[in-house]
């Protein structure tokens, strides 16, 4: 199926237009018929025959956006100045930048920001080393890390291409929580370089954010980086997905009227985020859980395309050892999780769910099955776009948990703090609020980040991960 009309395929189209009536009806009777979505109409210049205007217009892919200007130019008395991709035009020069937070402006400025007055601050931080939370960027400053090798549904683009997503990661982080981050894209892909990268460059950062790492090294990578470091590494394809998930899981099967321990639950998708995923569902009280893959259906004992994690995955769920396809897994299942690519299920399958079924279909640009399709066959449709209802996305995870984390100067994360975080995700939904159509909150939802930050640090303080006891908001600590 077409997916919607979306700003991440909107164009702009300057056009010179005859100075006529009902010209400007005939190029926006155009655009609709070739399906392009109008959003802002901008006078540029009124000339004595022509009237040039700026139209965005959102499309559905690049070949769509294309089609739309070509019907533009079809249309008599038009001339297209200039087509502009507003997606790109937003990349330009990049996305972030450094500012200092001081003046300098004077000798007395100098001296005390630079050397000399600076050395007696690296004396300090010298002899007392977490005086670096007090004294420099540390308390406030988290490393955005990747390999490129699993971007989103691109795969391995490599460090270059993964760019664009780490510096949209430390542009949310800054808009949403006021958390300083640095996209730190690595020329390799050897496990234990990239530890040891981390590991040196890891005195400037309060936090480390692993992001789009393959499977199954990104979780040796948090592993070790975990056992080494004094300071939080949260891999966000596993944790903050599974975090999102299951905030969005809990109102679902409230609306439902269901219970987690009671809900079959299928997976498609047992790479890093659908494995960290049904643990930490687990760990919240899911019982019956089956994932599948390429093969189908993971069971103990299979031996076709499996890894260290899968056989994790194998000991774990599925007790009834149930094969074949991921179809036949969804018979009677109450709930659907998508973690994978699309198109891996069919309207057949949805339908052999069992009664009021959750469908979250969430490979992200193409869900594993349109919602327009499975919509009317289920009780809850939820996927990762932002165009449809119930987006369950990282960013309403990631800046919150990372501004708790920093506030007590946590020391690791754990799942406590996730639970806690997802807890208090679902409980930003009320029950009047509540609806199949509303199950989790958006990422403007400004109670968003304050509601997972206070989680995550009330969490850490009372697991004992927290240098110090989270801030009230007349700057004492409790």
């Amino acid at each position: 199926m077409i997916n919607a009309p979306s700003a991440s395929h909107s164009v702009t189209v300057r056009l010179e237009i005859e100075n006529k009536p009902g010209m400007l009806g005939k190029v926006t009777s155009a655009i609709g018929k070739a399906g392009g979505d109008i959003g802002a109409i901008d006078l540029v210049e009124v000339g004595k025959t022509t009237i040039t205007r700026d139209l965005s217009v959102k499309a559905s892919d690049e070949r769509h956006a294309q089609q739309v200007v070509e019907r533009i130019r079809a249309v008599t008395g038009v001339r297209v100045v200039n087509v502009s991709d507003r997606t790109f035009l937003m990349h330009l020069g990049g996305k972030i930048e450094v500012r200092g937070k001081i003046a300098v402006k004077t000798r007395d400025d100098l001296s005390m920001a630079y050397t000399p007055g600076v050395a007696r601050v690296c004396m300090a931080i010298h002899e007392d080393p977490e005086k670096a939370y007090a004294l420099t960027i540390k308390q406030n400053c988290v490393a955005v890390v990747t390999d490129g090798t699993a971007v989103l549904g691109l795969g391995d683009i490599g460090p270059n291409g993964a760019q664009p997503v780490m510096e949209g990661k430390a542009l949310i982080f800054k808009e949403f929580a006021g958390v300083d981050a640095f996209p730190l894209c690595l020329a390799t892909k050897d496990v234990n370089e990239i530890v040891t990268i981390v590991k040196a460059i890891s005195p400037v950062f309060g936090g480390i954010n692993l992001e789009d790492i393959s499977a199954p090294r990104c979780f040796e990578i948090e592993e070790r980086l975990q056992r080494d470091l004094d300071i939080p590494v949260f891999h966000d394809d596993q944790h903050g997905t599974a975090v999102v998930v299951l905030a969005a899981l809990l109102n679902a099967l409230k609306v439902v009227r269901k219970r987690l321990s009671d809900v079959r639950i299928v997976f498609t998708g047992v790479g890093a985020s659908g494995i960290a995923t049904a643990k930490l569902l687990m760990k919240a009280g899911a019982k019956h859980i089956i994932g599948c893959d390429r093969a189908g259906a993971i069971y103990r004992g299979r031996t076709e395309n499996m890894n260290s994690m899968k056989e994790w995955f194998a000991e774990h769920t599925n007790p009834k050892r149930l094969r074949g396809t991921a179809g036949e897994a969804l018979v009677d299942a109450d709930v659907f999780i998508g973690l994978s690519g699309p198109g891996v299920v069919g309207l057949k399958d949805i339908k052999a769910m069992r009664r009021d079924p959750i469908v979250f279909a969430m490979a992200n640009p193409i869900p594993e099955i349109q919602p327009e399709e499975a919509g009317p066959h289920v009780k809850v449709m939820a996927t990762g776009r932002s165009d449809y209802p119930n987006q369950i996305n990282n960013s309403c995870c990631f800046p919150g948990f990372f501004r708790g984390m920093l506030d007590v100067r946590a020391r690791r994360v754990n799942d406590q703090m996730k639970l806690a975080a997802a807890n208090a995700l679902a409980e930003l939904v009320g029950r009047a609020e509540l609806d199949p159509e509303y199950i989790t909150p958006s990422m403007f939802d400004r109670r968003v980040v304050p509601a997972v930050a206070e989680a995550v640090s009330e969490a850490a303080v009372r697991t004992g991960v927290a240098r110090r006891r989270p801030r009230t908001a007349g700057g004492r600590t409790r």
